[in-house]
């Protein structure tokens, strides 16, 4: 007789009693979620919504819902995200995190370069939640490439503030002048361009007795599309883009090498006039165009590399006020000649550190310009003390040639004997956060090794393990924490960072608590990330070359959402304590801008646009490269997953024009905003390429059809009676 098998009994279904996670996702705030197809049936407006939802037996299952038997694994996402938003149609509205109350300056007039901005005071937008909503809603009416004047503030938030004071609303007391007991390191020496030769970018071919040689010009073509002229630029060569179109406000420069640093020097309100407007940036090049750093591998010093600085400042001082922004220029002043090597990223103290402007100086000591930091090829984060260059320049210089100044020490080095320090960021003037090769992230609080200067053996106050590889994004989350009662404590560093590595993986980090929480995985690299208080949180790379923006809200903590999808791979984003604008430079050439305070509402009349700043394309086989800009607003194109997959070879003939193969020469290496002068510098945005030119762009929005939201500005800011009974939507405009 044949054995017979137990007879199974039925199970109960767990899963199909579980609630629907996605269908209950809470959508206040939202003009993104879908309407309700039954909305004019009067029985279905006072149902209630079922706290189950019942599975129906159908071919094709629900996006989110689906049935489950005894035999079925519990659902998996197709995204592995750690904090997955399922909805296409929800867009979370940003949220500010920290809330100022005290007053701000604001512009009266729109900014012009190399004069001063007329400054008001107004009320923070975030110090009401009615203001917080409306502004933010203003903002999405901004339809051109940088930031609309009208309603720029500063949103940072520094320990250094001076409380208590008089007058706190103005810039000299949020970003006071910090390190001023510090000096320039005795051992400075001025370098003949003989001597400076080996620290500068040389060319890949070397003369015939062995000696390297200058870089060879780039040939560029500048102008409008079809009308374009040829230019030959040799390094520290500079020409303003006004000079092939008029009206244009940009200027190109030649730093002769790949550059992967650019940083604004940041100056002090009461010295800016004493020097016309004068606007400092940093451009850290590398030694050759061939040059190929390796992650994880250090160089033994002495290692020659080099930082240059240049001044944008007005050509001719005796013009008038409207004539002087369009008789700018931007020249190479200064060339530091470092023994550490090329350097990997640099970035000056958020806050000015240079000495004062109006005062004598004595030949001997020179005023300093700053302090800059930078991760180096030798493996080590490096803190220089910069001169200024109008006290190092000798009344016999050639004044169209930089000056060299040689340094051989820092002022503070730390070095890791286990790996190399690839990435920075400062918190404060005396808080440096560092991303490791070898996955870790350390803290240090160099404030005291910076007043004494004894900071040989600087230990971290944090050594996190992160990443399982290469840490190259890395930003500080810029607000301050809260004590028990929830009060910020505004004496207090940050402690939040937001990183990016080589493994794919996003993460938020709060030194507090020394483990990493993963915010989203991508196959992609992460090669940068910033945080916008205007966003209210970081900006990171997703996969397909898309940039997001997450929430760090209590409420939406992890939620983001699409900004912006390049056509090619991104090198670096920035966005800005003063405007809602966010900056992208990807390897296929363009610098993208787009507002990060888009409208949520899908079908509104703002579209979606993103504005190309400028193309460069590089020719194979004459080698001559050609930059294109005034190109044509694009709108993005916000869809699912699934949609991208069915119209992709109809979009792509449509929305597509790139190849998918880029020289490395036209990639644009760094974006960066001008952050540290003040509103009338805040319109100006910096990029570096790999074919070392380099580019200076005055970027001002407009509002769609030219019309203020809500009338005007005081009665958007709550300044005088409002003149609107309603606050909604397109009413607005």
């Amino acid at each position: 007789m044949p054995r017979q098998l137990r007879v199974r009994t039925s199970r109960s279904n767990y899963y199909a009693s579980l609630p629907t996670i996605g269908d209950e996702e809470d959508s206040s705030g939202s003009d993104y979620a879908p309407e309700d197809l039954h909305s004019n049936d009067p029985e279905n407006r006072s149902r209630p919504l079922p706290s189950i939802t019942r599975i129906r037996p159908s071919h094709k299952p629900p996006q989110f819902v689906q049935a489950y038997t005894s035999k079925m694994s519990a659902p998996r996402a197709a995204k592995m995200n750690a904090l997955p938003n399922p909805s296409v149609h929800h867009r979370h509205k940003a949220m500010p995190v920290f809330l100022r109350k005290e007053k701000v300056e604001r512009l009266d007039a729109p900014p012009t370069l190399f004069n001063p901005p007329t400054i008001v005071s107004t009320n923070s937008m975030t110090s009401e939640q009615f203001l917080t909503d409306r502004i933010s809603r203003a903002w999405g009416y901004n339809v051109g490439p940088g930031p609309v004047w009208d309603i720029m503030e500063d949103r940072s938030c520094f320990k250094e503030a001076l409380e208590g004071e008089q007058n706190p609303i103005n810039e000299s007391f949020r970003r006071p002048r910090v390190h001023q007991d510090v000096e320039v390191k005795p051992g400075w020496t001025r370098l003949n361009e003989c001597d400076a030769a080996k620290y500068f970018p040389t060319d890949t071919v070397l003369t015939d007795d062995g000696q390297p040689r200058p870089p060879a010009p780039v040939h560029c073509f500048l102008g409008p599309y079809g009308r374009q002229t040829r230019v030959e630029m040799a390094m520290f060569d500079s020409h303003a883009t006004s000079e092939y179109m008029p009206g244009s406000t940009s200027f190109v420069f030649n730093v002769g090498s790949p550059a992967w640093g650019v940083d604004w020097c940041p100056t002090y309100p009461d010295d800016r006039p004493h020097r016309g407007y004068k606007h400092y940036l940093a451009v850290a090049p590398f030694s050759s165009r061939s040059h190929s750093p390796m992650i994880g591998a250090k160089v033994l010093r002495p290692v020659p590399g080099c930082i240059q600085i240049w001044g944008l400042e007005s050509k001719r001082e005796n013009t008038s006020q409207e004539d002087r922004s369009l008789a700018g220029e931007i020249k190479c002043e200064m060339v530091v000649c470092l023994e550490s090597g090329p350097a990997f990223e640099i970035k000056w103290c958020p806050l000015p550190s240079h000495d004062q402007w109006n005062e004598v100086h004595m030949e001997e000591h020179p005023r300093k310009l700053g302090l800059l930091a930078g991760t180096f090829e030798d493996g080590s984060l490096s803190i220089y003390v910069v001169p200024d260059p109008e006290d190092v320049r000798s009344k016999d210089d050639d004044s169209t040639r930089p000056t060299s100044v040689h340094i051989p020490e820092p002022l503070l080095r730390i070095e890791l004997e286990e790996t190399c320090c690839w990435s920075l960021d400062w918190a404060n003037s005396e808080t440096i956060a560092v991303g490791c090769t070898n996955g870790y992230v350390a803290v240090y609080d160099i404030g005291h090794a910076i007043r004494t200067g004894q900071g040989s053996n600087i230990l971290p106050t944090h050594y996190i393990s992160i990443h399982q590889s290469a840490v190259r994004a890395l930003s500080w989350i810029r607000i301050p924490p809260t004590n028990g009662s929830g009060v910020p404590s505004t004496s207090e560093d940050p402690t939040v960072l937001a990183t990016g590595g080589y493994d794919g993986m996003e993460c938020l980090i709060d030194i507090r608590e020394p483990h990493g929480n993963i915010v989203n995985r991508t196959r992609d690299v992460i090669n940068s990330t910033t945080y916008s208080p205007f966003a209210g949180g970081p900006i990171m790379i997703d996969h397909d070359n898309s940039v997001k923006a997450y929430a760090i809200s209590p409420s939406t903590l992890g939620r983001g959402h699409v900004l912006l999808e390049p056509d090619g791979p991104v090198w670096s984003v920035s966005a800005s304590e003063y405007h809602a604008q966010l900056a992208v430079g990807s390897a296929d050439g363009s610098c993208v801008t787009t507002n990060t305070l888009k409208t949520t509402r899908r079908g509104g009349s703002v579209p979606f646009f993103f504005r190309k700043i400028f193309q460069l394309d590089y020719s194979r086989k004459t080698g001559e490269f050609r930059m294109l800009d005034h190109f044509l607003p694009q709108e993005t194109q916000e869809r699912s997953t699934k949609l991208k997959g069915k119209q992709a070879k109809k979009d792509e003939s449509e929305t597509s024009t790139s190849t998918g193969v880029w020289p490395s020469e036209v990639s644009v290496h760094r974006v960066t905003w001008n952050m540290g002068n003040g509103l009338g510098g805040a319109p100006l945005l910096a990029s570096t390429t790999g074919s070392g030119l380099c580019r200076v762009d005055w970027l001002l929005g407009r509002w769609i059809r030219n019309k203020v939201p809500y009338v005007n500005v005081p009665n958007m800011r709550k300044e005088v009676d409002d003149v609107m009974d309603e606050d909604s939507g397109d009413e607005a405009v």
